[in-house]
C-alpha cells in the first residue's frame, strides 16, 4: 500500500510540463508583486494563459473564468503600474466599511456562481470553486490598485485552493497554493511595513 508521500511524489512526476511552467511563472508573479515590481504582470499573463487550459480540462470551469479574469487584470495591472513609479507609489487601505461591502458582494457572487454551476454543469466542487473565484477576483483587483488588504484575501483564497486543487489531483498546483500562502503573508507584511514608512514621511 502506497504512503501519502509516495502517492504525492508519483503525482508530481506525472505532472504535465504546462503545469510546471504555470506554477513557475505564478510564483515569480507573486514574489515580484510583493516587491512592487511591474515585471510581475508579465509573469501573471503567462501563468494565467496556461491555467485557462489546465483548469478547463480539469473541469474547474469557474476557475477557468477566473484565469481569464487574471489575464485581463495582468493587462490592467501593467497599464496602471506603468503610469506611475510603482516603487514610490502609496499603498492604500480600504478600512472596515469597504471591506465589509466587498465580503458581502463576494459572498453573494459565490452563492450565485456555485448554485448555477451545480445545476447546469459537471463542475467539480462548485461552491468551493465559486468561493475561490469570487474572492480572488476582488483580491486581484485590490492588488492592481495597491490596496493592502488584498493580500489578506489572497491568503484565505490560497489556503482554500490547497484543498480544491488537491481534490482534482492537481497536486503541484495544490503545492503552489501553499507557496502562494507563504508569499502572500510576506506580501501583506512587506506592504504593511511600506505603508507605515510612507505614513512617517
Amino acid at each position: 500500500m502506497q504512503t501519502v508521500y509516495q502517492q504525492l511524489l508519483k503525482a508530481i512526476i506525472q505532472t504535465s510540463i504546462w503545469e510546471w511552467f504555470a506554477v513557475a511563472t505564478a510564483i515569480l508573479y507573486v514574489i515580484l508583486a510583493a516587491k512592487r515590481l511591474i515585471l510581475c504582470w508579465l509573469f501573471a499573463l503567462i501563468s494565467s494563459a496556461l491555467y485557462v487550459y489546465i483548469c478547463f480540462v480539469s473541469k474547474l470551469y469557474i476557475e477557468t473564468f477566473l484565469q481569464v479574469f487574471y489575464f485581463g487584470m495582468g493587462v490592467l495591472g501593467w497599464i496602471l503600474w506603468n503610469k506611475s513609479s510603482v516603487e514610490n507609489d502609496e499603498i492604500k487601505t480600504w478600512g472596515i466599511r469597504l471591506n465589509l461591502i466587498n465580503i458581502i458582494l463576494s459572498g453573494i457572487l459565490t452563492l450565485g456562481l456555485g448554485y448555477y454551476f451545480k445545476l447546469n454543469t459537471d463542475q467539480a466542487s462548485p461552491f468551493l470553486d465559486a468561493f475561490v473565484t469570487s474572492f480572488a477576483l476582488s483580491a486581484t483587483l485590490m492588488i492592481t490598485k495597491k490596496v493592502h488588504e488584498g493580500w489578506a484575501y489572497l491568503i484565505v483564497v490560497d489556503i482554500v485552493s490547497i484543498y480544491l486543487y488537491a481534490s482534482r489531483e492537481l497536486y503541484l498546483t495544490s503545492f503552489l497554493s501553499l507557496v502562494y500562502t507563504i508569499i502572500a503573508i510576506f506580501g501583506w507584511l512587506a506592504w504593511l511595513k511600506a505603508m507605515k514608512k510612507e505614513s512617517l514621511v
